[in-house]
């Protein structure tokens, strides 16, 4: 973070001063709020869980080096104390971003938002130091923490945005204003918390709202091939950028083909130019993605090959996001457990195929959460196209859930043990070691949850076969 004194921090957020013998004293390191990352001149924030309280380790992040804890009552060692924790560490992250004026681009959508974030993040620090939201944390909390983590020398900060309500995006906006907005897609995730597609794109269209005017520097990036979020230039003064295999799109992709790994290779088009790319990445519907994030770094200066050349060599920064590895044995694990949608499960699926090139297909799947009264109906589609797809072997884990994964393979015409339902992932790990044959291929993805990435971590244990090589 750039250097703020205590007296600095407590007028921005509104907080008192206690135990701080000299308010001249500056913060120098991160603002954290695990007290295991406290160091020499760290701030530590002290939020109250369910399970533990941040105030009880006051003490100890002193020790370890922290300048003070912004908390909400006096713990015996130099504090800011405030009201609302939270509202007082989103204070002074957008106290932070106005301060260093950096490029900020945010963005949201149902799917495919954290592998975006990581495209973005990786082609634009080509060009000019960057920060970015580190994993998933696109909330209240992680958000202003991934902020807070711009210095003086940050061109660009990329911030991923989640929302579980309508106005969560709106006020995410308001802590770190952005100058360039990109909204991916409207699907299904959440939609049992929303109520409905509308109630999502509502939502999801706060970020361009947000947004300076087009004379500003002001910014939305909109999918063309996504009606409700194509509809979102409406609701925007900004410039509005499309991309997408629409006619309309300002960038896109040509001659869209999958290498014999499945990893999608396309002709990038931009306004300014064209290039070809090879992803390193799994599965065709990282293309988009690709897309949003060359129309993002387009409209930032980047040149189609410094784009191309960029999405060719980026990796996945987000652990179990299509993480592929290859036993010695050669069966290959793709770790997707992280979290799952109707989107993205059916973007995975379709994935495992297109890698397999004929091997034996497994897809280890569990609950898709959040979704409502579309439970049944969305659980019994992903089931119906694993079948379509013709994966080998679909093995449901858990409960009500995974039955109706089950029950859609089976309406679909799997009858016999082309798919089965296991009561746990402990069940799954039995049943995939047992079966498992060199060169097949296995797929695990669910919601969070559901911790599906213990099968994953199982199968990748290092044994007799040796050390396990990962791709």
């Amino acid at each position: 973070m750039i250097t703020l004194s205590l007296a600095e921090i407590a007028e921005v957020v509104g907080g008192r001063m206690h135990d701080i013998p000299d308010a001249s004293a500056e913060v120098t390191g991160p603002v954290v709020r695990d007290s295991r990352e406290a160091g020499p001149g760290s701030l530590f924030v002290a939020f109250v869980g369910e399970r533990v309280d941040g105030h009880d380790f006051a003490a100890q992040v002193v020790e370890a080096g922290a300048v003070a804890v912004l908390g909400s009552r006096p713990v015996g060692v130099p504090a800011i104390v405030v009201e609302d924790v939270q509202a007082a560490l989103g204070a002074l992250a957008r106290h932070v971003v106005r301060r260093l004026g950096t490029t900020l681009v945010a963005l949201t959508g149902s799917a495919g938002k954290t592998s975006t974030k990581d495209l973005i993040a990786q082609v634009l620090r080509r060009k000019a130091p960057t920060v970015f939201t580190p994993g998933s944390m696109n909330n209240e909390v992680g958000l202003p923490l991934t902020a807070l983590t711009a210095t003086d020398e940050t061109k660009f900060l990329v911030l991923e945005m989640g929302a579980r309500g309508i106005g969560h995006i709106r006020y995410l906006c308001e802590l770190t204003p952005p100058k360039v907005g990109l909204v991916l897609n409207v699907g299904s995730a959440h939609i049992g918390e929303f109520g409905g597609r509308e109630q999502i794109a509502q939502a999801k269209g706060e970020l361009v709202e947000a947004l300076p005017p087009a004379e500003e520097g002001g910014t939305a990036v909109l999918n063309a091939d996504d009606p409700l979020v194509r509809a979102m230039a409406s609701r925007t003064k900004a410039k509005v950028i499309l991309f997408g295999e629409s006619g309309e799109a300002d960038v896109s992709a040509e001659n869209v083909r999958l290498t014999d790994t499945g990893q999608p290779s396309f002709s990038l088009h931009t306004p300014s130019g064209a290039s070809d790319v090879t992803m390193r990445l799994y599965g065709e519907h990282h293309v988009s993605n690709a897309l949003a994030a060359a129309a993002v770094a387009h409209e930032l200066g980047m040149s189609a090959d410094e784009i191309a050349t960029a999405l060719s060599e980026a990796g996945s920064l987000s652990r179990w996001r299509m993480e592929v590895t290859e036993r010695p044995d050669g069966v290959t694990v793709v770790n997707d457990a992280y979290n799952a949608n109707p989107e993205s499960m059916k973007a995975a699926l379709r994935a495992l195929v297109a890698m397999s090139k004929g091997r034996r297909t497994w897809a280890v799947l569990g609950k898709m959460a959040e979704l409502g009264d579309e439970a049944l109906a969305e659980h019994d589609a992903v089931g119906r196209l694993a079948v379509r797809l013709n994966v080998g072997k679909l093995v449901a884990v858990g409960g009500r859930e995974a039955r109706w994964l089950q029950l859609g393979a089976y309406n679909e015409g799997s009858w016999g043990e082309e798919s089965v339902h296991v009561s746990d992932a402990q069940a799954a790990v039995d049943l995939l070691r047992s079966e498992l044959r060199p060169g097949d291929v296995v797929l695990v993805k669910a919601s969070r949850s559901v911790g599906l990435e213990s099968v994953a971590s199982a199968l990748l244990e290092t044994g007799a076969e040796g050390e396990v090589a990962a791709r």
